[in-house]
């Protein structure tokens, strides 16, 4: 059992490392401006459409497809819907696919690389086989099948998507457990009679957390594209709802004669994506160790 004095210092090294981490991660530029970008762009997807004096459901067949102007913005379609109101809440359904998605497959991913790599042994030769057979299988063809097999509805595109990203996390948190399985700390709980839950979730799930959150913020991005990819194939969105991947799908058909189509959708979808990446690479440069005298 630790002291009063022992679990203060332990309390006080922890904040210390995550004020450090946060300093280093505020102090990377490119990880500050993909911060930002990306939370202008959420923001602006999420309250734009309610300033935007156009539906993403009305057409005007009359009116038809026309280039850029103070009317609108971004331009319209062929069938009269505006681009930009289509553009912000297409990133809705794209970013809520992400996250959600990328949820699922963390929970998946980290619960099965714990078991697997705590136990070790046949289990986890057995889960890590399966998990390698998966690996096998083209990732886009499988989300495909399941997207056909359950439907089409934005819930399913979660699950199906999720059901698949979670593989490369289970390796991941399956190295990082064994590593922490050889600790003496936990060596100490379980000669001490902890029940196995409780190492997992107060000892081992802690320490995870660098890797995670690191993998997490590549994650989303990789997520949106591929639903994007399903999307583009027309397995994704239905009408009258749009994702990024319908309105670049509508957009490259159409390239040649109306541009503004693709560009402005594809615009968004790149910041977005480049915004992750930057924030991702900040936050694995922050929570690296090797850095963690580097201010």
């Amino acid at each position: 059992m630790m002291t009063r004095l022992e679990r203060e210092q332990v309390s006080s090294d922890a904040r210390s490392l995550g004020r450090d981490a946060w300093e280093r991660l505020c102090a990377n530029r490119m990880a500050r401006i993909g911060g930002g970008l990306f939370i202008g762009i959420a923001l602006l997807c999420l309250i734009g459409p309610f300033f935007v004096p156009h539906s993403h459901e009305t057409t005007q067949l009359a009116y038809g497809a026309q280039a850029p102007s103070w009317t609108h913005w971004f331009g319209t379609d062929e069938l009269g819907r505006d681009i930009l109101v289509r553009t912000l809440i297409g990133g809705r359904i794209s970013i809520g696919v992400g996250f959600a998605a990328t949820v699922v497959a963390l929970l998946i991913g980290v619960v099965y690389g714990m078991i697997a790599g705590y136990n070790g042994g046949r289990i986890e030769a057995t889960m890590m086989r399966f998990v390698d057979t998966l690996y096998a299988l083209p990732f886009t063809i499988i989300v495909i099948l399941l997207t056909v097999l359950l439907g089409r509805s934005i819930l399913l595109i979660f699950l199906a998507i999720g059901a698949v990203e979670w593989l490369t996390m289970a390796r991941i948190v399956r190295g990082q457990t064994k590593a922490l399985r050889k600790q003496t700390f936990i060596d100490a709980a379980i000669v001490g009679g902890v029940p196995t839950r409780r190492i997992l979730g107060r000892h081992i799930l802690p320490n995870l957390l660098s890797p995670v959150i690191v993998f997490t913020t590549l994650t989303i991005p990789a997520v949106i594209l591929l639903e994007s990819v399903i999307s583009f194939l027309g397995l994704g969105v239905q009408p009258p709802m749009s994702s990024w991947g319908v309105l670049i799908n509508e957009g490259a058909v159409k390239l040649d004669i109306y541009p503004w189509m693709l560009i402005f959708p594809a615009l968004f979808f790149s910041l977005t994506i480049f915004a992750f990446n930057f924030v991702g690479d900040g936050l694995r440069d922050a929570l690296d160790p090797k850095n963690s005298g580097e201010l």
